[in-house]
């Protein structure tokens, strides 16, 4: 059970749903986005970060997957 309430479907904005919607369909988990979306602030800037990194433009994409398994193994996170 997550301790952040996840946001539903018919709760996230347009742009947040259509996104969520698309992942969804790609069989991508989405709860990350639905956790973040409960603080505006805290989503937007995570995903200011988080795409360019993704992209390869600030950070690796080795390195970011490196530190997700990390941070979901002190989590007790194992999916």
């Amino acid at each position: 059970m997550p301790r952040i309430r996840l946001k539903k479907l018919e709760d996230l904005d347009q742009k947040t749903k259509a996104v969520v919607q698309k992942m969804e369909s790609e069989g991508k988990d989405t709860s990350t986005i639905k956790g973040l979306a409960n603080n505006q602030a805290l989503f937007d800037s995570y995903f200011k970060f988080y795409g360019p990194a993704r992209e390869g433009n600030s950070v690796s994409a080795e390195l970011i997957e490196l530190v997700r398994l990390r941070i979901a193994r002190h989590n007790d996170c194992f999916t």
